[in-house]
């Protein structure tokens, strides 16, 4: 994996891009590659990260990531549409 470093950062250099891109790139795709293999939830992943979650929100924020992609499965549905849902099954 070294190497492999070695030989990135080398196509970085000499590609011409800034050490500061090259830094906010690699916090990007580190982060989300840890949040695809939590399925987009936050509080594990910043425990992987070994970071606060108000801390990777931040990053997350910061680095204008988009987690909606990397979340997997339905969410909860908003209150007002589960008292409907229940308002229907007890009416049957």
């Amino acid at each position: 994996m070294k190497d492999q470093l070695e030989a990135l950062v080398a196509q970085m250099y000499q590609s011409g891009i800034l050490y500061s891109e090259a830094v906010r790139e690699f916090r990007k795709r580190f982060i989300l590659t840890v949040l695809e293999q939590n399925n987009g939830n936050q509080c594990k992943a910043a425990r992987q990260l070994g970071m606060h979650r108000n801390t990777l929100s931040r990053t997350i924020a910061e680095l204008e990531l988009d987690v909606r992609a990397v979340r997997v499965g339905a969410r909860r549905p908003p209150k007002s549409e589960r008292e409907l849902v229940m308002e229907k099954k007890m009416a049957r």
